[in-house]
C-alpha cells in the first residue's frame, strides 16, 4: 500500500512539474497570425484532452463509484495525458489564438485536479480512519463526479475560441444558446439515469420519476426566469425567454406537487411541449436561423409526447408492476413502504410489454440530447457565416441536422455506455452471482441493464434482501 502511494505521488510531482510549463495568451493578434493553419501539436491537444475528459476521466468516475480495482490505473493514465496534453496546447505552433474563457479555465481546473491527485494519495494511505478519512472519501467521490460537467465545459470553450465566437456583443446570445443546450443534454442525462438503470433507486427513494423532473425544471425555471433580461429596456425576445422560465418553475412545482405520494404525473412532458412551441415559433433576425429554431422546437416537442407516452403506456419496466388502491396512489415505480402496507398489490405484466417499456424509454432522453445539440448549433455567428455563404435554410437544417443527429447519436452512445458500466463492474459485477440465489428471475440479466427484481403473483413480505437490491446508490 506504501508503494502505491508512493507512486500516486510520483505522479503528481510529474504532472505539477508538466502543468508550469506555459506561455501567455495573446490579448492582440494580427490577422495573418490568427489565419495561419492549425498544427499538428494542436491537433494533439485537442485529441489528447477530448479523450482523457470526455473518455477517461468519466469512465474512471463510474469504476470509482463501483470499486473496481481499475479506477486508479485509469485516473493516473488520465492524470498524466492531462499534464501532456496542457503542455501541448501552450507549444503549438501556426495559428494562434486571442485570450479567451477557454484559457482562463484550463487554469481554473488544476484546483480540482490536485484537490483530486491530494485526496486520492491520502486515501491510499488508509489513516484516520475513524476522523478525517470518511470526510476525505465524500469529497474525493463530489470532485469525482464534477469531472464530466467540468470536462463538457472546457471542451465546448475550446470549440468557441478555436472558431472564435461568443466576442463582444455576441456574448449574451451565444451563453444563452449554450447553457440552454446544454442543459437539455444534462436533462437528458439525468432521465436517462433514472429510466434505465435507476429504477430501484426510484423505488427506494419512494419518489416517482416525475418528482425528479419537476425538480429539475423548477430550479432551471428559476435561473431563467432571473438571468434571460439584461439592461432596462425589454424587448420581445426579453419577456418570451423570462416567460419561459416562469412557465418552467411554475409547472416544475404543480409537477412537485402531483408526485406525492409516488403518483407519476405527465407535467414535465406538457412544459416541454409547451418550450418547444414556443421555440418553433420564436421569430428570428434571419429566416434561416427561424427555421433552425422551428426544427429544434419540433424535436423538443417530440421528446415531450414522447415522455407522455412512457409514463402512460409503460408506467414500469419490471415483469411485476406495482398496483396501489386508487384512493391511495396512482400507478408508480415505488415499491410498498411502511406508509402503505397493506394497501399494496401485485399485477404481473406481459412480457413483451416490459420488453418494449426498456426499449422505449431510450427516446425521450436521445430526443432532449438532440434537441440540445440542435440548440447549440443555432448560434447567431454559425447562422450569419451560413447566410453569408448564400446557404438555404433547407441545406443547412438537412447537414445540421445530420451533423447533430450524428453527434447525438455519439453523445447518447456514451452515456448508455456510462450507465452500463455501473452494474457490471466493481462491486457489482462481483457480488452479481451471489445475489442470484435470493429470488428467481424469469429472464436473464442484461449486461446494459439491471433489472428490478420479479414479485410474486400474491401479495407477500418483502424480503429482507433482494437482487438489485443494491445495484444502485443513493
Amino acid at each position: 500500500m506504501a508503494s502505491t502511494a508512493r507512486s500516486y505521488l510520483l505522479l503528481s510531482l510529474l504532472a505539477t512539474a508538466q502543468l508550469i510549463r506555459a506561455h501567455e495568451h495573446h490579448d492582440e493578434l494580427t490577422e495573418e497570425e490568427m489565419s495561419q493553419s492549425t498544427d499538428a501539436i494542436l491537433w494533439l491537444h485537442i485529441i489528447v484532452q477530448a479523450l482523457v475528459w470526455g473518455v477517461i476521466f468519466p469512465v474512471g468516475m463510474v469504476l470509482g463509484i463501483t470499486r473496481s480495482r481499475w479506477h486508479v490505473p485509469l485516473q493516473s493514465l488520465g492524470f498524466l495525458l492531462t499534464a501532456g496534453g496542457y503542455v501541448l496546447g501552450h507549444s503549438h505552433g501556426g495559428r494562434q489564438f486571442l485570450a479567451s474563457a477557454h484559457g482562463v479555465f484550463a487554469n481554473i481546473i488544476l484546483v480540482p485536479i490536485a484537490a483530486q491527485l491530494a485526496l486520492g494519495i491520502y486515501l491510499k494511505l488508509h489513516i484516520h480512519e475513524n476522523s478525517i478519512r470518511p470526510y476525505a472519501v465524500i469529497l474525493h467521490g463530489v470532485v469525482g463526479k464534477a469531472y464530466p460537467v467540468i470536462g463538457w465545459t472546457q471542451m465546448l470553450f475550446g470549440a468557441i475560441a478555436y472558431r472564435g465566437y461568443c466576442r463582444d456583443g455576441n456574448l449574451p446570445q451565444c451563453l444563452a444558446h449554450y447553457i440552454m443546450g446544454g442543459g437539455f443534454i444534462a436533462y437528458a442525462v439525468i432521465m436517462a439515469i433514472i429510466l434505465l438503470v435507476g429504477e430501484g433507486w426510484v423505488r427506494r427513494s419512494g419518489r416517482s420519476p416525475e418528482w425528479w423532473d419537476s425538480w429539475v425544471i423548477f430550479l432551471w425555471g428559476i435561473v431563467n426566469t432571473f438571468t434571460e433580461h439584461r439592461g432596462n429596456d425589454w424587448s420581445v425576445k426579453d419577456m418570451q425567454h423570462t416567460i419561459l422560465g416562469v412557465l418552467w418553475w411554475a409547472g416544475g412545482l404543480l409537477g412537485i406537487l402531483l408526485a406525492r405520494n409516488n403518483k407519476r404525473n405527465v407535467v414535465p412532458a406538457i412544459i416541454l411541449i409547451l418550450t418547444g412551441w414556443a421555440m418553433s415559433e420564436h421569430e428570428q433576425h434571419l429566416m434561416i436561423s427561424t427555421k433552425v429554431h422551428a426544427m429544434f422546437g419540433y424535436t423538443l416537442m417530440l421528446a415531450g409526447l414522447a415522455r407522455i407516452i412512457e409514463v402512460i403506456c409503460f408506467p414500469g419496466t419490471s415483469k411485476a408492476e406495482i398496483v396501489y388502491d386508487d384512493n391511495v396512489s396512482d400507478h408508480t415505480l415505488a415499491e410498498p413502504s411502511p406508509r402503505f402496507p397493506s394497501a399494496a398489490r401485485y399485477a404481473l405484466a406481459d412480457d413483451s410489454r416490459a420488453a418494449a417499456s426498456r426499449a422505449f424509454r431510450h427516446l425521450p432522453p436521445f430526443l432532449l440530447v438532440a434537441s440540445g445539440i440542435l440548440f447549440m448549433s443555432a448560434t447567431d455567428e454559425e447562422l450569419d457565416y451560413v447566410h453569408d455563404n448564400e446557404m438555404d435554410h433547407v441545406t443547412y437544417i438537412l447537414i445540421m441536422f445530420r451533423w447533430s443527429s450524428s453527434i447525438s447519436f455519439l453523445i447518447y452512445t456514451h452515456i448508455v455506455f456510462l450507465i452500463g458500466l455501473y452494474p457490471t463492474t466493481g462491486r457489482n459485477a462481483a457480488t452479481k452471482e451471489t445475489r442470484s440465489n435470493s429470488i428467481e428471475l424469469t429472464a436473464p440479466r442484461s449486461k446494459w441493464y439491471s433489472r428490478v427484481p420479479n414479485a410474486p403473483a400474491t401479495p407477500v413480505e418483502r424480503p429482507q434482501h433482494v437482487v438489485g437490491e443494491d445495484d444502485e446508490e443513493d
